[in-house]
């Protein structure tokens, strides 16, 4: 990379890995992508699967073309990692408040407003950009443009948030999210939301058990109302009751995209503000309180993980900020 002020360096490596290696007796009847995941150090599952998708994975000399593919005995498998990738994006110094950090990770507490990682219309102003910009050791994984995300928040979701900043925390972080989104009993991550829906929920608190997938029709956005799809498990608990609404404490057993935005307005609770899943506010000092609020009330209030150099047991909370608590004290 050019030697430019406004960038910040990676070393990028000059030429790709390959690793080779044949199924053994244990591994038959596995998944490509985990079997992979579990012979090659430092490569998670959604690592694996764009690895196959771009083309880069090999069964017996033949490109694979489905991450769930069984494996045989004796199959012989090449995998090839690129070099990772240069980073042309800005890195900006933006201000981050940052709850932990040590050599492996960096856990913040993200503000509304704040997209996680560019995208089409988002080339700068991101989490990545300030995250470029605060650590200096970040790593370019497997030619991911995303470097150290493990997981997003919504733009408008305020609250805490972990990324990694090696390939050993990424690969373990990544694994640890991974089961939390499948619902794994041993998943180490813990998540907590708090919310305000309007109308309240009719009980003081209960699970949302579903399938869950693509909405039928608008394509963009997520429903649990499906005949076909992956699990989606949200606890909750009502935590206080408002004018036409309540501040509810939701816990994820799954963690599928949009899940607690689409679980409370599919069972007909949505969240005040919701741009996307929200119905017509009750009345008007509903009405009100969202378009002062500007945005869905969520907030990612406490993460839990397992530290991936020492696997000792961290837990982070962020406190409410401001724009929640003023809706809060509007509906009170």
């Amino acid at each position: 990379m050019e030697g430019d002020d406004d960038l910040d360096e990676v070393v990028v490596p000059e030429t790709s890995a390959r690793h080779d290696f044949t199924v053994a007796a244990a591994d038959a009847g596995g998944r490509l992508d985990a079997v992979i995941a579990a012979q090659v150090a430092g490569l998670s599952r959604a690592t694996v699967q764009r690895l196959i998708e771009g083309g880069r994975v090999k069964v017996g000399g033949v490109v694979a073309v489905k991450a769930g593919a069984r494996l045989h005995q004796d199959d012989k498998v090449a995998v090839e990692v690129p070099p990772a990738e240069q980073l042309e994006v800005v890195a900006e110094d933006i201000p981050l408040v940052v709850l932990f950090e040590d050599a492996d990770v960096i856990v913040i507490d993200k503000p509304a407003g704040l997209v996680v990682h560019p995208a089409p219309g988002h080339a700068s102003g991101t989490l990545v950009n300030a995250l470029l910009f605060h650590c200096k050791d970040l790593s370019g994984i497997g030619g991911v443009l995303r470097p150290g995300i493990v997981h997003r928040l919504d733009k408008d979701t305020t609250g805490v948030m972990i990324a990694t900043k090696n390939d050993r925390a990424h690969a373990s972080l990544t694994a640890q999210f991974q089961a939390k989104s499948r619902g794994d009993a041993e998943g180490k991550i813990e998540r907590e939301y708090l919310a305000i829906a309007a109308p309240p929920p009719p009980s003081a608190g209960g699970t949302m058990r579903t399938l869950y997938g693509r909405h039928p029709v608008h394509r963009k956005k997520f429903s649990s109302k499906v005949s076909s799809g992956k699990s989606a498990v949200t606890h909750w608990e009502r935590v206080e009751m408002l004018a036409g609404a309540a501040l509810l404490r939701l816990r994820l057993e799954t963690g599928r995209t949009h899940q607690i935005r689409v679980h409370a307005a599919d069972h007909g609770w949505p969240l005040v503000g919701d741009p996307v899943y929200g119905h017509k506010p009750p009345d008007e000092r509903i009405a009100a309180a969202a378009q002062a609020l500007g945005r869905q009330a969520l907030h990612a209030a406490v993460l839990a993980f397992d530290h991936p150099g020492t696997g000792a047991r961290h837990s982070y909370a962020a406190p409410l900020p401001a724009d929640l608590q003023a809706t809060l004290a509007a509906l009170r």
